[in-house]
C-alpha cells in the first residue's frame, strides 16, 4: 500500500501521539504539542509531516522553520529540541518523510535540512553530512535514595552530601516567574540571549503534568536555582536550568538534579536523560562525574550544492560574536531584547 505524506492539522495530533508512543526511539521532543509551542512561543512555522497508509499512521517527521536575515534559512527537525528526525515503521517510510521534508525545504527556497537524530556513532545519510559533535547521556534510576546515591561515583556523591548538610529545600510549586528569572540570570552569564518567556508558558500550558519547575532555596528561603523538567514514558529530562550566584558556592544544581532523580523514582520513572552536551565541554564532563556514560550523538545535514553547514557556535563565527557583546547587557535589557534574537536560535 503507497504512502500518503501530509502536513500535520490539530485534529490529528492524538493519532500523532497515539503512534509515537508506541515506537522505539521516540522521544519527548517528538510529541506533537511541540508544534503549538514553536508556534506560539517562538512564533516559527512547523510544517509537521505525517505519513499513513491507509488509514494507519505509520510515521511522522517533526519540521520548523528558521528564516531569519542574520542567521539564514532552514528546516530542522526540530527547534527547541535535542532531539528530531523521522519516526516511523520502517527506513522506506522515513526516508519517504526526508524527501518530502526536502521537497518543501525547495518549496520554500531553504536551503539547509538540519536532522537532529538520535542516531549515534554513524551517518544515517552518505550523501549528507554529518558531524558529531554532542552526546547524549542516559541512564537507569535507582530504587531508592541511599542506592542513588551510592550508584553515583565517590566524588560527585560527596559533593551531594555536603549540598544535603545545607539546608537546602526544593520547591515543587511550579512558581514560573522566579524559575523563569533564574534562567535568564544563568543564560546572561553565557552570553546567550534568553528564550521568551511565552515558550515556556506555552511548554507549561501544552503538556501540563509532563512538566515540572522546581525551585531549590537556600537556608534563609532565598531562590538560589530552578528547573524545568519534562516527563516522557518512562523518562524523565531535565531541560532548562537556571541558577544565580549563590547557586555555584551551595552546589545547588547537583542538589536540584538529585532531588529530581529521587522525585522522579517515586513517580514510577525508571530513567534519567541528562540530555545533549558538546564532547569534552563542562557540561559534558559534570554529567560524566555523575556517573553518566555518553553516547555520541550524529546529527546530519542535508545541503544544497555550494552551501556549507551554518555555524552557530556560541564560541566562532557571528553568534560568537554576539555572546561576547551580550555578556555585557544588563539583566532587565537582556530579557526585553534576548526573546526577540533568540526565538531564531532554537
Amino acid at each position: 500500500m503507497s504512502v500518503r505524506i501530509v502536513i500535520l492539522e490539530e485534529q490529528s495530533f492524538a493519532a500523532w501521539d497515539d503512534f509515537l508512543i508506541h515506537q522505539k526511539g521516540s522521544t519527548f521532543c517528538h510529541r506533537s504539542g511541540w508544534k503549538t509551542v514553536i508556534e506560539q512561543g517562538a512564533r516559527q512555522a512547523c510544517p509537521y509531516l505525517i505519513a499513513y497508509q491507509g488509514t494507519e499512521v505509520v510515521g511522522i517527521l517533526p519540521l520548523s522553520i528558521k528564516k531569519h536575515f542574520l542567521f539564514g534559512k532552514a528546516l530542522i527537525s526540530n527547534m527547541f529540541c535535542v532531539y528530531g528526525g523521522a519516526v516511523a515503521l520502517d527506513d522506506t517510510i522515513a526516508e519517504s518523510l526526508y524527501n518530502a521534508a526536502w521537497d518543501l525545504a525547495n518549496k520554500e527556497n531553504i536551503p539547509v535540512f538540519e536532522n537532529r537524530t538520535r542516531i549515534s556513532k554513524h551517518q544515517q545519510h552518505d550523501e549528507w553530512i554529518g558531524k558529531s559533535e554532542s552526546a547524549t547521556f542516559i541512564r537507569d534510576l535507582a530504587d531508592d535514595e541511599e542506592q542513588q546515591l551510592l550508584d553515583i561515583p565517590r566524588k560527585q556523591r560527596a559533593v551531594i552530601r555536603k549540598s544535603l548538610k545545607r539546608e537546602m529545600v526544593t520547591d515543587w510549586n511550579g512558581d514560573f516567574s522566579v524559575f523563569y528569572d533564574l534562567y535568564a540570570q544563568s543564560v546572561l552569564t553565557l552570553g546567550t540571549p534568553v528564550f521568551p518567556k511565552r515558550l515556556f508558558i506555552a511548554l507549561r500550558d501544552v503538556f501540563a503534568d509532563d512538566v515540572e519547575i522546581q525551585i531549590t532555596r537556600n537556608n534563609t528561603g532565598e531562590a538560589v536555582a530552578s528547573l524545568m523538567s519534562f516527563y516522557y514514558c518512562d523518562t524523565v529530562m531535565p531541560y532548562y536550568a537556571g541558577g544565580n550566584a549563590l547557586a555555584r558556592p551551595l552546589a545547588a544544581h547537583d542538589y536540584m538534579y538529585f532531588q529530581l532523580m529521587i522525585k522522579a523514582r517515586e513517580r514510577g520513572v525508571t530513567r534519567f536523560d541528562f540530555g545533549r552536551s558538546k564532547i569534552d565541554s563542562g557540561p559534558y564532563k559534570f554529567k560524566k562525574n555523575w556517573g553518566f556514560e555518553p553516547t555520541e550523538m550524529q546529527y546530519e545535514w542535508r545541503l544544497r550544492e555550494g552551501i556549507t553547514i551554518p555555524e552557530m557556535s556560541q564560541h566562532k563565527g557571528v553568534y560568537g560574536q554576539l555572546a561576547k557583546w551580550w555578556k555585557k547587557l544588563p539583566l532587565p535589557v537582556s530579557k526585553i531584547a534576548g526573546p526577540i534574537v533568540s526565538r531564531h536560535l532554537g
